[in-house]
């Protein structure tokens, strides 16, 4: 189990101490989380630990916890800043098919793009980092998808099971995709325990992950988790076959390469079925829900952008992109 972060800020501090010693009167209120930046470290580092809670947990925490009034009433707070925000940077007012259709056409500029750079000339202590941080959510990949099964029917849960049940290995332990990560991890020499780089994060990569958590904890927003998802797929197999490239070209070993090589087909069978039975028998279903789809996948985008910058910034001026790091990794 993992153990409860450093802080970041006020925000964080807080959250952290009453995981540790119980909540009390001196938890955030609607004030602070509103003034927070919506897409800092403190704010996203407690928002994290509190969906943690959803997930593993962390040493020394009580269970109960996961459903404690006051800390649900924080989480509340954290999360209308954070998709305050995302509502408002994202692209608005167009369908689900438009936003999908987007993400079929890769830029002609290749110069932001993090699977790119590793393909081409990156270095091995940049694609150490880089699996670093994705751990944070491919050592759990899939689980915030599964939430919003329940909230599907008929067509749109047939295929979205389906999907699933690749994802966790098609009942072989040994092929669920988190368990695939961590042999990945094991093969660049890097620790492959549940949440062991959180400390290492920057803000960037807690965004991309609460996301998921953000949209999958939440019914009414069972469609932005759908965009997302269909984001995911869609653009993971181009990017996971350059990703195996790196792995290939910078000797990181058969089990590293192995993890992305999987991916290019499976993400490739994933993607039609997601576009052409998830999100068409969700929006068969309940038609009102194609702009939350467009929402969840333009959201998606928003924030791995950012996430790249932050990498690819550090990286191209010789710094680590790691959270509390001066120099190169």
């Amino acid at each position: 189990m993992t153990v409860l972060p450093a802080p970041r800020g006020p925000l964080s501090r807080t959250v952290i101490a009453a995981l540790r010693h119980g909540p009390g009167e001196d938890l955030p209120g609607s004030d602070a989380t509103r003034a927070a930046d919506p897409y800092g470290g403190d704010l996203h580092l407690a928002l994290y630990v509190l969906y943690e809670l959803h997930y593993r947990g962390f040493e020394s925490v009580a269970d109960a916890l996961e459903w404690h009034p006051a800390l649900l009433a924080v989480r509340q707070g954290l999360e209308n800043t954070f998709l305050t925000a995302l509502r408002a940077d994202a692209p608005g007012d167009r369908t689900a098919e438009h936003a999908l259709d987007e993400l079929l056409v890769e830029p002609v500029d290749h110069t932001g793009s993090v699977s790119h750079h590793l393909a081409r000339d990156g270095e091995l202590w940049q694609l150490r980092e880089y699996v670093m941080l994705r751990s944070l959510y491919h050592l759990k990949e899939a689980d915030p998808h599964l939430w919003v099964v329940p909230r599907l029917r008929g067509r749109a849960k047939a295929a979205m099971v389906a999907v699933e049940y690749d994802e966790f290995g098609a009942g072989r332990a040994e092929r669920i995709h988190a368990r695939l990560f961590a042999d990945l991890m094991g093969d660049l020499g890097l620790d492959a325990r549940y949440g062991r780089y959180l400390d290492r994060a920057p803000a960037e990569a807690l965004v991309a992950v609460n996301l998921m958590s953000l949209f999958g904890l939440h019914r009414a927003l069972r469609g932005a988790l759908i965009g997302h998802f269909a984001a995911v797929e869609i653009t993971s197999s181009p990017a996971s076959r350059r990703l195996a490239a790196a792995m290939r070209r910078l000797n990181a070993g058969p089990a590293a390469e192995h993890f992305y090589a999987e991916h290019v087909e499976a993400d490739a069978v994933h993607e039609q079925v997601v576009r052409h039975e998830v999100v068409v028998g969700l929006l068969a279903d309940e038609p009102f829900l194609d702009s939350d789809i467009a929402f969840g996948a333009d959201a998606t985008t928003l924030v791995e952008d950012r996430l790249a910058e932050r990498l690819l910034t550090a990286w191209h001026n010789g710094r680590s992109a790691l959270h509390g790091s001066q120099s190169a990794a």
